[in-house]
């Protein structure tokens, strides 16, 4: 039988963060992530090692991941949602998700100010884009065209990383 207090301590950051990068919100994440260890408690399982356990217990968070959105009533694209999943597992699993947040950090400081700032005004700050143009100074367009340019750079970035 496995430690349920050693289970939460060593995977509920790595869950969350995967449940993060499948696009829940904070809520959502926090409420899936305990969902996923009751469920773990009401049917325990045999460990077979820290990266067997972490598999586990996405895929029962993934599987309460698209039953909650189904139930509210929320188209799920599942192909897009496998191909999160398939990264996740190809990029951050081991470590739960630490060196990939090491890498994104890393990776936010090589922007430019501008760029960043950006970023954190959109993604932070839940600004729009007619906002973020405004405090930059710049067209909506100019400040669409910055953001995917840095989100563009951020994704090579951290896929080179992941190499």
């Amino acid at each position: 039988m496995i430690d349920l207090e050693d289970l939460i301590q060593n995977h509920q950051a790595g869950i969350w963060r995967y449940l993060r990068s499948l696009g829940c919100t904070q809520a959502e994440a926090d409420d899936l992530t305990q969902d996923t260890f009751l469920a773990v408690l009401k049917k325990p399982f045999e460990s077979f090692g820290p990266a067997a356990t972490a598999g586990y217990l996405r895929k029962v968070a993934y599987n309460r991941f698209i039953s909650v959105r189904r139930r509210m009533g929320r188209m799920v694209l599942k192909e897009e949602i496998e191909v999160i999943d398939q990264a996740w597992n190809r990029l951050a699993s081991d470590d739960q998700g630490e060196a990939m947040l090491d890498a994104l950090k890393t990776c936010l400081g090589q922007l430019t100010k501008r760029a960043r700032w950006s970023l954190e005004m959109r993604f932070r700050d839940r600004l729009s884009r007619s906002e973020i143009a405004s405090a930059l100074e710049i067209t909506e367009h100019g400040a669409k065209n910055l953001m995917q340019r840095a989100k563009k750079q951020l994704k090579q970035c951290i896929e080179d990383k992941a190499k």
